[in-house]
């Protein structure tokens, strides 16, 4: 699972970045963006239920579900050629995690001259709107100039794309259309960006975090959008650079005296992994406790594929306990006898947390 990282320059993009995988990257403006190379990081989904199993097991191996987030330069209002640049990372990610200014500084220039977090917000979502109409159009010109020569176009493609034409010159996203399965199939391949789910993070100032105008800036911003493939929340990036980069003991203080349970990352994971649909079943045993990632509603069977084919080719059954079930009972042995530890076959729809053994014979 990929998601880009986007905003305006000066949103504190880099600073989350560096706090969500750990690393100590420049947070200045990229000198000369038509040099700039995007950074990449491999992030792991915050899951207690795996602390819990690694303490019963104590496992060999821990693996938990992972986030690729990749940061890169801003995006910037009717710098069509930067803009695209960025558009590129946005259209081969899986979602967005959009950093928004909600900080005071004036040390650091806000490119649109004052700090206005929902303007900004429209902003960058009109950018994305505009890069897809331009997509759109300029697909639907080439199929005028293929049919000047003879050359039939795809009917069911040209309606789907004066379908989302329609929306985008109302200068809304196409998140918010309903698409048929077979419609979201057709256009996987034109890779638009205001179809993505999005996260809006709004950057707060330390002295403000848990303020009335941060809360009623993130009730405002979540007004703007129409769909549900949209969640916006608040944090402080500087402070969560800080926390990612000190030693597990003295974070946990730090969050302490600041009166936090968890890193507001920790809420950020999550949510950018559920906004995709994506839930975890769990393996265990002393060689590995593992997560696996799944798309929730998946069959037993392609969630045994998940771990090799040739489980779910030779799948014969699945043994499933709920995690809730196997802490309740203390052991797989005392699931089993209370009855609680079932056999699933192939249609058996997975749940979140479900820890699973499956047999199978190739």
């Amino acid at each position: 699972m990929k998601i880009a990282i986007t905003g305006l320059a000066n949103s504190g993009k880099t600073t989350l970045f560096n706090a969500l995988t750990g690393l100590s990257l420049e947070t200045t403006v990229y000198a000369t963006p038509a040099t700039a190379e995007p950074h990449h990081g491999v992030v792991k989904v915050p899951d207690p239920r795996i602390d819990r199993l690694v303490e019963i097991y104590k496992p060999k191996k821990t693996t938990y579900a992972t986030v690729e987030y990749i940061d890169y330069i801003g995006l910037t209002k009717g710098d069509l050629e930067q803009n695209r640049k960025v558009s590129d990372l946005i259209k081969d990610a899986d979602a967005v995690l959009h950093v928004v200014r909600a900080f005071a500084d004036e040390s650091v220039v806000h490119p649109l001259g004052g700090g206005d977090p929902k303007r900004d917000v429209e902003t960058v979502e009109l950018e994305m709107v505009y890069g897809d109409l331009e997509l759109v159009d300029k697909r639907l010109e080439r199929m005028e100039q293929g049919a000047k020569r003879g050359k039939k176009p795809d009917e069911s493609e040209k309606k789907l794309l004066l379908k989302c034409k329609e929306t985008l010159e109302k200068e809304r996203p196409l998140r918010d259309v309903e698409f048929s399965e077979d419609e979201r199939k057709a256009m996987t391949h034109l890779q638009f960006m205001s179809i993505k789910p999005v996260v809006v993070a709004l950057n707060a100032g330390e002295a403000e975090m848990n303020s009335e105008r941060i809360q009623s800036l993130v009730s405002g911003i979540e007004g703007l959008f129409r769909g549900g493939a949209v969640r916006v929340l608040s944090l402080c990036g500087k402070i969560e650079m800080e926390i990612a980069q000190l030693p597990a003991e003295e974070a946990k203080a730090f969050l302490e005296d600041l009166g936090i349970e968890e890193p507001a990352l920790n809420r950020l994971i999550r949510v950018s992994y559920d906004l995709l649909g994506l839930i975890s079943f769990l393996t265990s045993g002393e060689d590995e406790v593992r997560a696996w990632t799944i798309v929730k509603g998946m069959s037993a069977q392609k969630a045994a594929g998940k771990i090799h084919s040739d489980i779910e080719r030779g799948f014969i059954r699945a043994e499933v306990v709920s995690y809730d079930d196997f802490i309740s009972c203390g052991s797989m042995a005392a699931a089993r006898e209370k009855g609680l530890l079932r056999l699933e076959g192939k249609t058996y729809t997975v749940a979140d947390g479900d820890i699973i053994n499956f047999r199978f014979n190739v």
